[in-house]
C-alpha cells in the first residue's frame, strides 16, 4: 500500500554541478559503514529543503549492473527513513546538499543498507542541530 509522502522525486535529487562541486570541496564529511556521508548548507536552487546524491564508486564495482542495484537500494532505504532529517532541517530552517557515497568493498543485502542509512541519517539530524544552534548563537 502506498503511504503518501514516502517519495523521492525529482526536485530532491541533486544534479547541479555547481552545487556538487560545492558540496566535495566545502562540504562536511563522516563516515558510518557502509557511507561516507558529505554534507553542506547551501541555498539551494530548488524548493526544497534537502537535495541528495547517491554514489557508488565504478574502481570497486566494475559492471554497473551492480552499481545500480547498489543505488537503488541507497535511495530505498533513504526515502523510507527520511523523515528524521527533514523534520531537523524545516526546523532550523536550513537548505541541505548530502551526498551518500557507498564506501563498502562488497555488495551488501537491503537490511544492512537501510541498518547502514539509518544511523547515517540519525548522525547526520545530530551535525545538522548542532551546526544551527552554533550558528544561532554567533
Amino acid at each position: 500500500m502506498h503511504r503518501p509522502g514516502f517519495t523521492l522525486g525529482k526536485p530532491e535529487k541533486l544534479c547541479r554541478r555547481k552545487v556538487i562541486d560545492q558540496l566535495f570541496n566545502k562540504g562536511k564529511s563522516f563516515l558510518v559503514f557502509p557511507f561516507r556521508v558529505q554534507y553542506l548548507p547551501v541555498t539551494l536552487p530548488e524548493d526544497v529543503s534537502v537535495q541528495v546524491l547517491f554514489s557508488v564508486s565504478k574502481r570497486r564495482f566494475k559492471r554497473a549492473v551492480k552499481r545500480n542495484l547498489l543505488k537503488r537500494r541507497m535511495r530505498e532505504a533513504y526515502r523510507l527513513n527520511k523523515y528524521p532529517l527533514y523534520n531537523v532541517v524545516n526546523d532550523s530552517s536550513l537548505q541541505v546538499a548530502v551526498a551518500f557515497v557507498y564506501i563498502g568493498d562488497k555488495e551488501l543485502d537491503y537490511k544492512t543498507i537501510e541498518k547502514g542509512m539509518k544511523k547515517a541519517l540519525l548522525k547526520l539530524s545530530d551535525e545538522i542541530g548542532k551546526n544551527e544552534i552554533y550558528q544561532k548563537n554567533i
